[in-house]
């Protein structure tokens, strides 16, 4: 980038931007899809304080000297012929959301800015593409133009720098006229009455005095223009932890090999993911087409994951439940696997003998059943942070954040069950004194002699969450009786305190 006096200044060159400027994208939409004619003059309006105004056009409508803003009535004083489409700024939107998402072959630090241009960073990226800065931009403008989008590139060391160059069509900061600031018109007028026309006009002379005169903004603005100052851009998508790619010299024509470059870009991702200490909890492909479309496949498990098969199992099961199968058309000629949220893995030695059921078996089951029917299908019980125990575990797909459970020592009974009533079971108990441990109870008319017990396990109501009055205290019990069952009993109310003759209830079933 050259300075105000015709010296070469890089103080960013760390950092390199590519800006593709699509002057004319909403009229080539519609020229795409058929629905506007090519050559013909035409406008996309909408109604703009009681009238018809001209919001874009195409390019020769454009090339007849009409602008955006225009009333529709004025352009068609001056061109009878001009045609006019409503605007659709949504339509728009999808895509140039779509063309974000395409530019991810080239870097995944990219993102829209306005309606009209694509931002990338494309800082590093030539020995990984092969190509020279001049070559991506070349390659982007093809491609575009291939989908029938003008396109007017430009690399600067700043987003600021590159946006305003493709937008003004220079070749040079300082040949930039001071509107590039964007600072309002009523800025720009008193600037150009001060002889100030160009940036070069102002790249040399003192900030302060500038910013008294005109504003606090533009020393700000003119910093970003010349280098000085790099906001950075937030990218469409957050990059991933770990991204690894495929391109291919031949397209690849069709989704048979697909399952292989998986299971070598996964490959290449476990190598990242060792030496990070982690394993993968979300995988996303993306599969690039040559005519810029972009298929995206998403698969998560419940444990962390870094084997390259386990990986290609669980995409195997997402391409066998897909509605409509992958279309390749002319080709994909990219593949990229990114590991969208990662999470922290210790390598693990395998016995000399294995056990016969080993838990990554289980849990290998439970994210293809996921992945095939859908996360929310296939449920497993998780802990809340909840103080009653009939609100203390939920049903949550099986890739859910896992919490602590209040587990037992090793080889020791459960000490609650797995399954509770709802609402608990009213009971008769008899015990040896009020305030004791149950002896015998009847429930569904089936009398029950206790022959083990343990407790109680105290609980008392959450009066920091209801302070308008606390309920009654629970004593829990767990008991066994004659025949080996277990149940899960507790006292409601404490004896002569809370209440004179407390109730019994069944909470829970032991397995």
């Amino acid at each position: 980038m050259c300075n105000w006096n015709g010296t070469v200044s890089r103080l960013f060159s760390e950092r390199r931007y590519l800006v593709a400027h699509l002057p004319f994208l909403p009229a080539e939409r519609r020229i795409g899809a058929s629905l506007a004619p090519p050559d013909a003059p035409f406008a996309l309006v909408e109604k703009q304080r009681g009238a018809q105004r001209i919001v874009a056009l195409s390019p020769a409508a454009c090339a007849l000297g009409l602008a955006p803003g225009m009333a529709l009535a004025d352009a068609r004083a001056r061109v009878p012929e001009l045609g006019a489409l409503p605007h659709d700024a949504g339509a728009d939107a999808r895509l140039l959301t779509r063309l974000v998402e395409a530019c991810e072959r080239y870097t995944p630090m990219v993102a829209a800015d306005g309606a009209d241009a694509l931002l990338l960073d494309i800082t590093g990226c030539c020995d990984a593409l092969g190509l020279t800065e001049s070559g991506i931009a070349q390659d982007l403008a093809t491609r575009l133009a291939r989908m029938g989008l003008q396109a007017i590139t430009a690399i600067a060391a700043t987003p600021d720098a590159a946006l305003a160059l493709a937008r003004f069509g220079v070749d040079t900061v300082e040949a930039l006229p001071v509107s590039a600031l964007d600072l309002g018109e009523e800025s720009h007028v008193a600037l150009r009455r001060a002889g100030l026309r160009h940036i070069g006009d102002l790249a040399g002379r003192p900030r302060a005095p500038l910013a008294a005169r005109f504003g606090t903004q533009l020393p700000v603005r003119l910093a970003r223009l010349l280098g000085e100052e790099d906001r950075h851009i937030t990218p469409h998508r957050v990059p991933p932890p770990v991204r690894v790619e495929a391109r291919f010299a031949e397209p690849m024509a069709s989704v048979a090999p697909l399952l292989d470059v998986v299971e070598g870009l996964a490959g290449q991702a476990e190598e990242q993911l060792t030496l990070r200490g982690e394993g993968g909890r979300a995988f996303d492909l993306a599969l690039f087409r040559t005519d810029g479309h972009v298929a995206r496949l998403s698969v998560a498990c419940g444990a962390p994951l870094r084997d390259p098969k386990g990986v290609v199992r669980l995409f195997e099961e997402r391409l066998e439940s897909l509605a409509d199968p992958l279309d390749p058309g002319f080709g994909y000629d990219m593949v990229v696997l990114a590991v969208a949220r990662t999470e922290a893995m210790e390598a693990r030695q395998g016995d000399l003998v294995e056990q016969a059921r080993d838990p990554a078996d289980l849990q290998a089951l439970l994210d293809r059943l996921a992945v095939r029917f859908g996360a929310k299908r296939v449920r497993c019980f998780r802990p809340r942070d909840e103080h009653l125990p009939e609100y203390a575990a939920a049903l949550a797909p099986v890739g859910a954040p896992r919490g602590e459970w209040d587990a037992p020592d090793p080889g020791g009974p459960p000490l609650r069950p797995i399954f509770l009533y709802d609402p608990p079971q009213r009971v008769t108990v008899i015990a040896e004194v009020p305030d004791g441990p149950p002896r015998h109870f009847t429930w569904q008319g089936r009398p029950y002699r206790v022959v083990r017990h343990e407790g109680p396990e105290r609980i008392a109501y959450p009066w920091w969450r209801h302070p308008e009055g606390a309920g009654p205290t629970r004593d829990y019990y767990r008991v066994e009786d004659a025949s080996g069952h277990r149940f899960w009993l507790f006292r409601h109310g404490l004896y002569g305190r809370e209440k004179a003759d407390p109730e019994w209830y069944l909470h829970g079933l032991f397995a």
